[in-house]
């Protein structure tokens, strides 16, 4: 699986959300209490931008008058017909099993590891021997 490099840090903060766009493929990156997440920014439904959906809490309950509210800021809400999905797995609470939006792997790391990268070069020996430039293979 590839590495893709989306934003720093201080461009995405807290509370904040980018759209990118890898391999033609839009995919919402929002930041929430220092976590990332990383959604398919198409809701299943009829294609709503998710990365501009409102981001609530999940609410639970047991019966009438009885209710949870716990996970804010982790699921959103698509802004064309109200959808809901899990910032962390990309599920629907409406239909866990059948749909679902894809959600991708996130990491924060270090500008040094980024740039340095794992790309090296093959290099050869040079010396200069009287008028010739002379390369080892």
């Amino acid at each position: 699986m590839a590495r893709h490099v989306v934003a720093t840090a201080a461009e995405i903060p807290p509370g904040g959300r980018k759209l990118v766009e890898i391999n033609g493929r839009p995919i919402a990156i929002f930041h929430v209490k220092d976590e990332y997440f990383a959604l398919y920014d198409k809701c299943p439904h009829e294609g709503g931008s998710l990365c501009k959906g409102k981001l609530t809490s999940l609410v639970e309950s047991d019966g009438p008058g009885d209710y949870r509210v716990s996970r804010q800021g982790e699921i959103v809400r698509c802004p064309w017909h109200g959808w809901e999905f899990d910032l962390r797995t990309g599920k629907s609470y409406c239909d866990p099993v059948k749909m679902r939006v894809r959600n991708y792997a996130v990491s924060v790391e270090p500008g040094t590891r980024v740039v340095e990268g794992p790309y090296l070069a093959e290099t050869f020996p040079v010396s200069v021997e009287g008028e010739y430039v002379v390369v080892e293979l």
